[in-house]
């Protein structure tokens, strides 16, 4: 991957938090990962769905995040895939976002997984949560974008 190409491939995508959610702000954070979860990662072998991040003691932890034990792996291996793996981020960015996050139906949630300068990197999004109703606006206006688009292409088709 080249230098500019941090998100061009991601290892894990969370589709249903833009869904679920208002992504406000987002914030780059490193994973701490033991073993050979590095490895397993690189396969792609990660599951972001249902996972939260959290902030306890002045530290940022990524809760249900599942990555696959891998399969030539030795004892190493850790033992549980979903465990808690802390986030690396600076004391202000965690501070702010624990204020941020007091805040009624704001929450942190990891958005992307993916690999930038040879280290694994979380992308954090902090969001509000959406309602039904603003769940079913958002999927129509995306469904009418989609329909303008086509419309256009086929006229572009139709010109040339």
């Amino acid at each position: 991957m080249g230098k500019n190409s941090q998100y061009d491939k991601p290892l894990a995508q969370n589709k249903k938090a833009s869904h679920d959610y208002f992504i406000e702000d987002t914030y780059e954070a490193g994973m701490v990962l033991t073993g050979t979860e590095i490895k397993s990662l690189r396969t792609g072998r990660a599951n972001l769905s249902d996972s939260f991040a959290t902030i306890r003691n002045g530290e940022m932890f990524l809760h249900n995040m599942h990555i696959s034990p891998f399969e030539q792996g030795n004892r190493n291996n850790p033992d549980d895939p979903t465990r808690a793996r802390k986030l690396l981020l600076h004391k202000v960015q965690i501070h702010k976002l624990l204020g941020l996050t007091k805040r009624e139906g704001y929450t942190l949630v990891p958005l992307r997984v993916y690999i930038k300068n040879g280290y694994a990197k979380c992308l954090i999004g902090f969001g509000k949560g959406k309602k039904q109703y603003d769940k079913r606006e958002s999927d129509a206006k995306r469904d009418s974008q989609r329909d303008i688009q086509r419309i256009l292409r086929e006229k572009q088709k139709v010109s040339h």
